[in-house]
C-alpha cells in the first residue's frame, strides 16, 4: 500500500499536453496518483510533482532529486534522458551511466523507484530516425532496472498510443487519452487495479486522403516544429520559467480533470 509518491522528470510527467482549467497540465502522473491514493484512507496520501517540461538528465537530477530524496516516499517515477536522446550528437551509453548513477541514489533512499522506457517513435516524422538510438536507451534502462529491482513502465511496448489520437497536436507530447493509457499502464505495473484496460483497441478512423494529410504536416510544422527547432537554435528551453507543480492534493486533481472534460 503506497502512502506517498513523487513524480520526478520532464514534460511526460508533468503533463503537457494535457491542460487542466486552471491552465496547468494534469497529466499521468497525477492521474496515476489518484489511482494509488483511492487504495488508501482518505487523508492517508500526499503526492509531489516536481517535473519540468524541457530538462535535461543532469537537470533533473540536480534540482528534481535531492526534493525527493528529501521527502522520503514510498514511491518515485524517474522518467529522464528523453530530452538528452533527441539531442543531436548525444551518446545514449554515456546518457544511460549517468542515469544509473541517479538511479544507485535514489534506491538507497526512498521506497520503489519505477522507472520509465522511451516511446517508439517509428511513426513520428521528425524522430522515426531516432528510433534505434532510444532503442539503446531503452536496453540500458530495462538492464538498470534489472541490476536495481525497480518496476519499469514500459511504454514503448504500449501500442495503443501509437495511434494519432493518443498524442497532443505537437505529435511530442501525448494528449489527454495518452495521459490516461500510461496511467492506467503505471497501475498495472504495480498491481494496482485499474478502471480500464490501455490496451483497449480505438474506435476505427475514416480514412485519411494525401492531400488531407499533407495539409496536417504542413500545419504541423509551421505551428510546432519551427519554433521548436527555434528555441533549439538559441539555446532556450520550454521549462525556463516554469515553476514544478508541487505537492497536489488527489481531490484537486479530480476536480481538474472534471471541469477539464
Amino acid at each position: 500500500m503506497i502512502g506517498s509518491y513523487v513524480a520526478v522528470g520532464d514534460s511526460f510527467t508533468e503533463g503537457v499536453g494535457e491542460p487542466g482549467p486552471d491552465g496547468q497540465f494534469v497529466g499521468w502522473a497525477d492521474r496515476f496518483a489518484v489511482l494509488l491514493a483511492d487504495r488508501r484512507p482518505e487523508g492517508a496520501f500526499t503526492y509531489t510533482n516536481l517535473a519540468v517540461r524541457g530538462k535535461l538528465l543532469d537537470q533533473i537530477v540536480a534540482h528534481q532529486l535531492p526534493k525527493a530524496v528529501e521527502l522520503a516516499p514510498d514511491l518515485v517515477s524517474f522518467c529522464a534522458g528523453g530530452n538528452d536522446i533527441i539531442r543531436p550528437g548525444t551518446d545514449p551509453d554515456d546518457v544511460a551511466e549517468r542515469f544509473e548513477h541517479a538511479i544507485a541514489a535514489l534506491t538507497s533512499a526512498v521506497g520503489t523507484v519505477m522507472v520509465t522506457t522511451g516511446f517508439d517513435t517509428r511513426g513520428v516524422p521528425v524522430f522515426k530516425h531516432l528510433r534505434g538510438k532510444i532503442a539503446t536507451y531503452n536496453g540500458h534502462v530495462r538492464a538498470i532496472a534489472d541490476r536495481y529491482g525497480c518496476p519499469v513502465l514500459d511504454l514503448w511496448s504500449l501500442k495503443t498510443v501509437q495511434d494519432r489520437r493518443a498524442w497532443d497536436d505537437d505529435r511530442l507530447h501525448l494528449s489527454p487519452e495518452g495521459h490516461t493509457r500510461v496511467a492506467l499502464r503505471a497501475g498495472q505495473v504495480l498491481g494496482v487495479e485499474v478502471p480500464a484496460d490501455p490496451d483497449q483497441a480505438w474506435p476505427p478512423l475514416p480514412p485519411r486522403g494525401t492531400l488531407e494529410v499533407r495539409r496536417d504536416d504542413i500545419h504541423w510544422a509551421r505551428e510546432y516544429l519551427v519554433p521548436w527547432i527555434g528555441r533549439r537554435l538559441r539555446g532556450e528551453s520550454s521549462g525556463d520559467r516554469v515553476v514544478a507543480k508541487g505537492a497536489l492534493s488527489p481531490d484537486d486533481i479530480k476536480m481538474r480533470i472534471a471541469k477539464a472534460v
